[in-house]
């Protein structure tokens, strides 16, 4: 398996330099930069499977970066950590609502980064690979296009079937519909918020079977996650 891609974006030379090492020796290809702008340059021209984003740097700043990364349909499913010296509760909030995936309150210890890290590409390394995708008890197989739950083959149309890639993917997390907008349609499309909440219903209709857990959380006033139970 080729190795994992890695953006650092961290604007102090000497942090910087750290990580870069420390993921280096463990296997990772990282790409670094200090500016919010490259970064974007960056991302747009090698979309990373893991991004390290501080929130203080040169340029565009990093919330703005999570925002913007998050509205392009290429790195809008892209895990991103946040690392940050804000320490107040509303700056951890408004990074998670962001889009960020998880947040790194400096000083930190690179061993928990590293973890962390990991964790996210456990995770997420079938579905870049191409391999079979497994959440509680549905089962997506991207390269024959199918879809099975507790062994059961299930007949999903085009958009439900990216709608449900697209959850399996960052099981767990909690999309708005704008994300899931943007994520699945992609960015600039026409189609109102409201045909989420249809597709949705759909989808849940399709995975339903008898004896078995709606896994699709609707979150109030938030937006939907797909559960592993």
């Amino acid at each position: 398996m080729s190795a994992a891609k890695l953006l650092l974006v961290e604007d102090d030379p000497a942090l910087s330099e750290l990580l870069e090492y420390r993921f280096q020796n463990e296997g990772y290809n990282v790409r670094c930069t200090g500016d919010g702008d490259e970064a974007l340059v960056l991302a747009a021209e090698e979309v990373p499977d893991l991004i390290i984003l501080d929130w203080m740097i040169e340029g565009t700043s990093g919330i703005e970066v999570c925002r913007r990364l998050r509205r392009d349909k290429d790195t809008a499913h892209v895990p991103i950590i946040m690392l940050t010296a804000r320490e107040a509760e509303d700056d951890r909030v408004r990074g998670l609502e962001t889009g960020a995936d998880d947040y790194l309150t400096k000083p930190f210890s690179p061993r928990e980064l590293l973890a962390r890290v990991a964790a996210v590409m456990r995770r997420i390394r079938p579905a870049l690979a191409g391999e079979t995708i497994e959440v509680g008890d549905i089962r997506l197989d991207p390269v024959a296009h199918k879809v099975q739950r507790r062994g059961r083959a299930l007949q999903l149309g085009p958009t439900e079937y990216r709608l449900l890639k697209f959850f399996m993917e960052s099981p767990g997390r909690v999309f708005s519909r704008g994300q899931l907008l943007d994520g699945v349609w992609g960015t600039g499309s026409d189609i109102e918020l409201r045909t989420v909440d249809v597709h949705i219903r759909r989808l849940r209709k399709a995975i339903g079977i008898d004896g078995a857990k709606d896994p699709i959380r609707t979150v109030r006033s938030a937006g939907y996650a797909l559960e592993a139970s």
